[in-house]
């Protein structure tokens, strides 16, 4: 495999596959997916490359782009790159403080959007801002404020590069540019404080392309990739930017509530993902069972045991299965399972990454059982993603996989795992006090994530801020409870509280959908959601399903009472961070009343 920078990446992709098929997009209009040629995609990056001159961009200037996963949003990346300027995405569903505090900290002038949603934002911040300049919308249909003189639209900005005037420009800052030029910076949502911009370098990237060429022997230009994940995410960047150096075609799924319609559509060989998305699949295929008739129960029961027997009792650990064994899996695999496959719309799969958050052991044995390679990982935004990751054969259920190649790896005090390599970040943006704390003088970046080391496998215990002490003096993993836990079907959302407590308490968010069939069955009335998490049945048979979950914990990491909640943890109240993980400080704020009432009498 040769390697190339991003500046040049696309257009060495474009000699190489010409018109084949590179992205496709969603036309929802048409309802078809329509393809954009490796030839479109370089000529379309290098008129955003011209068009960026025009605008007077500067050498490892930070272009902002606050968007949903789409095509112009690649095209803007590469464009950038080829100018050596540094592209700063922002989650989509950012809120104007939220957008304004990026923006004024990374100095944007130039900000790319895509729906009304963003253009509204960016605009309601754009007369206050001291960077802000000019606003660039991708989509033709968002309709612009009629007191806003300043923003154009996306087709508009790449006519600006149509006569390619500042070719000779584009050319020499692509010739200049170095691995050590910054990429991108990347702000983390972070569950506490405001969001730190992790820069990364081209050489992360680089050095990325050649750890995975090692790793994934079996990911080829055959593949097709869905893009899912938000592109601000790390893993879905990294992810894209790795697709487009092996040669994958990739479809952009421009809304995240559409996957499950998209991936039925596409039928990828590969896509990333978080546990969270197998955790409602694992969910959904448990609740089909549970409604089924006799014989469809044992059918699908049958089936995920004799996959569990085949795939993870024999294959993974390398024992032969016998012949009635490989028998039965044949049938079920061209029957049952195949058919679970096909509904999902993953019977073509390759294999499936997955990372972000813990993979509960039940959802983990699942996917396998029914024959989808998921290979679990563990990263940060700071190490581009991929630190460790298992593979097809010879993983360990609970652990994050093996070492990448060429990341080093060491167990620091109170167990904290410390990272090496050249896919770390170089620091923190404009943070030289977090960058001393963070990088020590040997270059080992440290995690604040605890773990260690089990033979040539990654195992994570909790991030080390996130561990909390009981007044009793016991410390509690909390997000380990809680994917323990989360695997009940009837729960949504949990958050563990214990520190400095004297027992542990939760706060939970029931599964709605399957609360309400479940109190039909009881025919229990309710006027609201409110008066039905009141009902003592209800409260018991959640009783009943945590303590079943927690029979082997210690008697103090046990969850002693819990509350229902009517409503969901939700970004609007500043609960969710823009990856949907919850912020504990603020929950705990927001029921501060609820949580000190489970700890009386």
């Amino acid at each position: 495999m040769t390697y190339y920078h991003l500046a040049v990446l696309v257009h060495e992709r474009a000699k190489k596959y010409g018109d084949s098929p590179a992205l496709h997009y969603r036309n929802y209009e048409t309802g078809r997916w329509i393809p954009i040629s490796w030839n479109k995609f370089s000529e379309t990056s290098n008129l955003v490359a011209n068009a960026l001159v025009e605008l007077g961009v500067s050498v490892q200037e930070n272009i902002g782009l606050f968007s949903q996963n789409k095509p112009e949003g690649i095209f803007l990346d590469f464009g950038a790159f080829a100018n050596r300027a540094v592209t700063v995405p922002l989650y989509a569903t950012s809120s104007p403080s939220q957008t304004d505090y990026i923006v004024t900290d990374a100095g944007i002038r130039l900000l790319f959007v895509g729906e009304q949603f963003q253009y509204d934002t960016a605009y309601s911040i754009i007369a206050d801002s001291s960077t802000l300049k000019q606003i660039i919308v991708f989509d033709r249909t968002v309709q612009l404020n009629p007191a806003d003189k300043s923003s154009i639209y996306f087709e508009d900005f790449l006519k600006l590069g149509e006569k390619k005037k500042h070719q000779a420009i584009v050319d020499q800052r692509t010739e200049d540019a170095s691995l050590d030029d910054l990429a991108n910076i990347l702000y983390t949502s972070g569950t506490t404080g405001e969001p730190k911009g992790v820069t990364l370098t081209h050489e992360a990237y680089y050095q990325a392309f050649i750890n995975h060429d090692e790793r994934l022997e079996n990911f080829t230009d055959k593949d097709i990739s869905m893009s899912f994940l938000p592109m601000t995410h790390i893993f879905e960047r990294a992810w894209v930017y790795l697709c487009i150096h092996v040669g994958v075609q990739i479809y952009i799924n421009l809304r995240p509530t559409d996957i499950q319609k998209t991936i039925r559509e596409v039928r990828p060989t590969v896509m990333c993902s978080v546990p969270r998305f197998w955790e409602k699949v694992y969910d959904g295929v448990q609740d089909k069972i549970a409604s089924s008739s006799p014989f469809l129960k044992w059918l699908m029961t049958t089936a995920i045991s004799t996959g569990k027997a085949y795939n993870v009792d024999h294959l993974r650990v390398g024992k032969k299965p016998s012949l009635w064994l490989r028998l039965k899996y044949a049938f079920f695999d061209r029957t049952a399972i195949q058919l679970l496959k096909k509904t999902l719309g993953v019977e073509r799969g390759n294999l499936f990454p997955t990372a972000g958050a813990a993979v509960p052991d039940k959802v983990c044995e699942f996917v396998h059982a029914v024959g989808i390679d998921m290979l679990v990982g563990y990263g940060l935004t700071e190490s581009t993603a991929t630190v460790s990751c298992t593979s097809k054969r010879g993983y360990t259920i609970g652990s994050v996989g093996q070492l990448m190649p060429n990341v080093e790896i060491k167990i620091g005090k109170d167990d904290e795992i410390l990272l090496r390599g050249k896919t770390m970040t170089k620091g923190y943006y404009k943070r030289p006090e977090e960058n001393a704390k963070s990088i020590d003088k040997e270059g080992w970046f440290h995690t604040g994530d605890t773990g260690y080391l089990k033979g040539t496998e990654v195992y994570l215990r909790e991030r080390i801020k996130d561990l909390y002490k009981t007044s009793n003096g016991k410390y509690i993993a909390p997000q380990a409870l809680e994917t323990q836990l989360i695997t009940e079907r009837m729960i949504d959302q949990i958050l563990v509280v214990a520190d400095q407590r004297k027992f542990v308490s939760a706060l939970i968010v029931p599964d709605y959908k399957s609360l309400i069939a479940y109190a039909e069955k009881l025919n229990l009335t309710y006027s609201s959601m409110e008066e039905l998490l009141k009902a003592p049945a209800i409260y018991q048979y959640f009783e009943k399903k945590i303590n079943a979950q927690q029979a082997n914990l210690a008697n103090y990491e046990k969850i002693k009472r819990f509350r229902l909640l009517p409503e969901p943890f939700s970004l609007e109240k500043g609960e969710l961070t823009n990856t949907m993980k919850i912020k504990r400080s603020v929950v705990f704020a927001n029921y501060e009343q609820l949580i000190d009432e489970m700890y009386k009498g």
